[in-house]
């Protein structure tokens, strides 16, 4: 496969419906990819509205994917991008998230490896907890890695099975860090803060940002690394067409920016002045809360990736003005 040429793949989507499960049908689609197979979970959830206009073959429930599979009735593909899971940080359900997380992402893994398809799959920068022991995606590091979450836990403990079982050296995982754009609206309070900061200004004219509880971190002033998700399925399609890129890659921008910075910028975007207030962080997720996070992109520019990544300003422009205001999403034959 070529970077930008997936045109005679076949292609499974796990989380096809999801915010970057579509993104990345979307980008296979501009690639001139339409041989997809969609799976997720809609339930009664408006993520069918994010397929509408996509291009795939076919769609199945995930509940029937695996036995689908091994029983062969779907048939052969060249690659997999697993990014169907939970992922919402405050789910307290540990034996759910370890089976929907973890056992699932293990044996589609191991269907994936003995049936010669390229695997992809959704990590996570939860994966690094506080980031004491950095945030680098190098696999030595990963024993000293202690995320914050029940969520987290679940990415790291496939990272570490995928060691173990030697499987790092056959297919790619991705730690996403904060990633936003276009087909989030479903994920409820999981959106992005430009999501629901745009929201607040509609209805507020206000933005309303946790205050810090530790010194170091004047209020607004917690950074994250922010990424636009168009840059998402860019590295993420570089990656997969990549036949050398294996193990773990972070997804970022590599550039650590405040609460502020995103606020001020979702202001900007709507030509309005900003205000904002600081809130009381709640406090079953004080203790669990990343205080800074910021990729390093050594690996993924070491796999040949070159691409410049979109700035906050310019990222959450684009999002505001050409899909929130429109209410529109991904669409291949627009853009």
């Amino acid at each position: 496969m070529k970077p930008n040429d997936f045109s005679g793949s076949r292609v499974l989507v796990t989380g096809g419906a999801g915010f970057i499960g579509s993104a990345l049908v979307w980008g296979l689609n501009r690639r001139g990819c339409d041989n997809v197979v969609v799976c997720d979970i809609l339930g009664t959830t408006e993520k069918w509205r994010n397929l509408s206009p996509l291009r795939f073959r076919d769609y199945l429930e995930a509940d029937s994917l695996l036995g689908r599979l091994q029983s062969g009735s779907l048939g052969k593909f060249d690659l997999i991008l697993h990014m169907g899971a939970c992922s919402a940080t405050t789910e307290t359900d540990a034996s759910y998230l370890i089976r929907n997380n973890y056992e699932f992402t293990r044996d589609l893994a191991s269907w994936a490896l003995a049936h010669k398809a390229r695997f992809v799959y959704a990590s996570s920068a939860a994966t690094y907890g506080d980031g004491s022991a950095g945030m680098e995606d190098a696999i030595g590091k990963m024993d000293s890695l202690r995320p914050l979450n029940m969520y987290g836990y679940s990415k790291h403990l496939f990272d570490q099975h995928a060691r173990r079982a030697g499987f790092l050296d056959k297919i790619t995982g991705l730690k996403f860090f904060n990633v936003f754009g276009p087909n989030e609206d479903h994920k409820g309070d999981m959106r992005s803060l430009v999501h629901k900061s745009f929201a607040q200004v509609q209805t507020r004219n206000c933005i309303q940002l946790f205050k810090s509880y530790r010194k170091e971190f004047r209020h607004g002033e917690q950074k994250r690394d922010f990424l636009y998700v168009k840059d998402c399925v860019s590295m993420t399609l570089h990656l997969a067409a990549s036949p050398r890129a294996r193990g773990l890659f972070n997804i970022g921008s590599g550039a650590a920016r405040s609460w502020i910075d995103l606020a001020h910028s979702v202001f900007g975007a709507l030509d309005k002045k900003p205000r904002i207030q600081f809130i009381e962080m709640p406090e079953a997720i004080r203790h669990k809360y990343q205080y800074f996070t910021q990729a390093n992109l050594g690996r993924l520019r070491l796999a040949g990736y070159k691409n410049p990544v979109t700035s906050l300003e310019t990222a959450v422009a684009d999002y505001i003005r050409n899909y929130l205001l429109a209410d529109r999403r991904l669409d291949p034959s627009i853009g």
